[in-house]
């Protein structure tokens, strides 16, 4: 059976954020990218996200791959479980719960897009990458500009909202990968390799030359990972079987 693979967004970002990786994998799964740019809160994204997989049969394998704010719903996915999850990528995320400092960090960001979100665009996209091509910048530009403040403002409460789930990652059973980019001023390697002591079998690979937007700066490195992790998970399950 065809392995399915939930591919999560990250703030401001929808599909066109997995879409290099998506067009390379789509011979080894059955693709699904969870909607995040409407509800309010993680736990709704997580409730629709599973919605998303309603009509995926029980016995098919599924790989959960969250992107940045998408690895905080992919956390709750695994605190609310509707089905297994066979295999799991953590991408420029963290477990760390929200603390004083980061809701000031918050509500700043907050002010900015509520002020001239253009200009809080351009700075984010640049912050964000570390790649100097001017095409994948403006791309990125315009998913920001046409998600919307409303967009933003919604998510960055829903971060602020999240539940801190790291007592549940020790336990985790399914194999575990963790990517982030070198250069991530967003979410630094740092926060990966406190994520990575969290998950005992967890694999951590820091990639070069890559900032936040590691889907779109190294989509190749990104899609060889998920590949080997759709391979391992659908061998897992075959052997689950016989």
């Amino acid at each position: 059976m065809k392995p399915v693979l939930l591919l999560i967004p990250g703030m401001l970002n929808d599909g066109r954020v997995w879409s290099d990786i998506a067009s390379q994998l789509a011979g080894d799964a059955d693709i699904r990218i969870a909607e995040v740019s409407s509800q309010n809160s993680i736990a709704r994204m997580r409730d629709d996200a599973w919605a998303l997989l309603s009509d995926v049969p029980q016995d098919a394998p599924l790989v959960v791959a969250g992107f940045s704010m998408g690895g905080y719903v992919a956390l709750d996915m695994l605190a609310h479980p509707a089905r297994r999850v066979q295999g799991l990528l953590f991408m420029s995320t963290s477990a760390q719960p929200e603390t004083e400092q980061t809701r000031v960090v918050r509500e700043k960001t907050l002010a900015a897009m509520a002020g001239d979100f253009g200009r809080f665009v351009t700075g984010v996209q640049s912050f964000n990458t570390y790649s100097t091509d001017p095409e994948l910048g403006a791309q990125l530009r315009q998913m920001m500009l046409e998600l919307g403040a409303e967009t933003g403002r919604r998510q960055v409460l829903a971060i602020m909202g999240r539940a801190d789930h790291r007592a549940l990652l020790a336990d985790l059973p399914m194999p575990v990968r963790i990517l982030v980019g070198r250069q991530d001023r967003v979410t630094p390697p740092a926060l990966s390799e406190a994520l990575a002591q969290h998950i005992p079998h967890a694999q951590l690979e820091i990639i070069d030359d890559s900032g936040h937007m590691l889907p779109r700066e190294k989509p190749q490195a990104v899609a060889r990972v998920l590949r080997d992790l759709i391979s391992a998970t659908t061998t897992t399950h075959t052997g689950d079987k016989t």
